[in-house]
């Protein structure tokens, strides 16, 4: 099991970013959240085993959100404590 902190930059707000990730999530064994940030760009903390969390990761780059991120940071944290689901916050 591994968590992820991911940072995305781009016309990431106000195209339905949140919701489109959370939706893809449905088809994966992930859980966690997205978020908007005031600086514009959208956060989202994803725990899962490595393989699901990088298809999952492949699936949003390859469906209509990846022509939305112009730019992606990665971070390893923490496994997420009480993760149930995955939510936009």
């Amino acid at each position: 099991m591994i968590a992820k902190r991911y940072l995305f930059s781009g016309r990431v707000q106000g195209v339905g970013f949140r919701y489109s990730a959370k939706q893809l999530a449905l088809g994966f064994d992930v859980t966690g959240w997205v978020s908007n940030l005031d600086d514009g760009r959208v956060e989202m903390q994803i725990m899962g085993e490595p393989l699901e969390v990088a298809d999952f990761l492949q699936e949003m780059h390859d469906s209509p959100l990846g022509h939305h991120i112009l730019e992606q940071e990665e971070y390893d944290i923490p496994l997420l404590k009480n993760a149930r689901g995955f939510s936009i916050l």
